[in-house]
């Protein structure tokens, strides 16, 4: 029996072509992908002088015409790739309700360049407000989210001083893995505590005293993590300052940035996608810690040459 010639599915050829409008919204730096998709439901976007007011319709950037409030998108902006150097008391977040800083304040400065300075820019994970250092900027979504995936296991180093010496098994526990709360330090959930262990890190001392310093090294980002790690082996972190993140070693000044090379960007890329990647040998000045101050020692004044010094009372006879 001869088997009759297959015959194509006609609706292959009708199945739609390119990027979700959301995207191709947010692709251009028009808001979010969340706030796009607000945007679309409110009717506000025309693709081809239709109005297009249902999530998921796809299109081309490059063939339709698409507005937004009647202004016509010129495609996707440039993508651009910043390293911030986080100052303690800043907010890793967009907008802060209770009106603290925001590290998008620190990015307000003008931007060099070449590819101008209107572009959004959102922030790569998270430090909190008291931890200070390395933070990666950009409006490549797609690296952003491949980066903060637990399974790319993306290097990220801090320097954490200590209050107290912890002790060897507790920082054994630590390289091991150790059981932390879940979310945030005094959430519970269903009665009892949300626990969850920590991934293997490295940790060395880097000065010793009454409070030293580690050089901590994790590949993973829960909330608050290192802090909750040393509250568990009983001591609480004074400092934290990321230092590095996958290839890339902290280099510029507190409150300063710089845009990444296109090498460093693709290091990047190669770290998110689980390949190995390694810091130049030589550690910035930003990414060390610094000497202590040492103490001044004032001497003893000398009185000046021919002056009398003050004559003890004489003890009556």
């Amino acid at each position: 029996m001869t088997k009759s010639p297959s015959v194509p599915n006609p609706k292959t050829n009708d199945q739609p072509t390119g990027d979700r409008l959301q995207k191709i919204l947010a692709q251009a730096g028009i808001a979010s992908r969340r706030k796009a998709e607000e945007i679309i439901l409110e009717g506000r976007v025309q693709v081809n002088g239709v109005v297009v007011n249902t999530l998921g319709t796809r299109h081309d950037a490059l063939k339709d015409h698409i507005r937004v409030d009647g202004k016509l998108l010129h495609g996707p902006e440039q993508q651009r790739y910043y390293m911030l150097n986080k100052p303690r008391g800043y907010v890793t977040t967009l907008d802060d309700p209770e009106k603290r800083p925001t590290v998008m304040q620190l990015m307000a400065k003008q931007k060099s360049g070449p590819h101008g300075d209107n572009v959004r820019l959102y922030p790569v994970g998270r430090l909190d407000y008291l931890s200070e250092g390395l933070i990666l900027m950009t409006n490549d979504g797609n690296l952003a989210n491949a980066l903060s995936k637990a399974a790319a296991g993306v290097e990220k180093t801090y320097l954490v001083k200590t209050s107290g010496t912890p002790p060897a098994s507790g920082l054994d526990q630590i390289r091991r893995g150790i059981m932390i709360d879940r979310g945030r330090l005094d959430e519970v959930r269903s009665g009892r505590r949300d626990r969850i262990i920590t991934s293997p890190a490295k940790v060395e001392l880097v000065r010793g005293g009454d409070n030293p310093w580690y050089e901590l090294t994790l590949i993973e980002g829960r909330n608050r993590q290192i802090r909750k790690m040393f509250e568990e082996i009983g001591h609480h972190v004074e400092k934290i300052r990321r230092i590095g993140y996958g290839a890339l070693r902290l280099d510029v000044p507190p409150g300063e940035f710089r845009e990444l090379t296109l090498g460093e960007v693709m290091a990047l890329d190669r770290a998110a996608k689980g390949k190995k990647v390694v810091p130049k040998k030589k550690t910035p000045e930003f990414a060390q810690l610094k000497s202590p101050a040492k103490k001044k020692f004032s001497k003893p004044r000398r009185q000046p040459t021919g002056t009398k010094s003050a004559s003890r009372p004489r003890r009556p006879n």
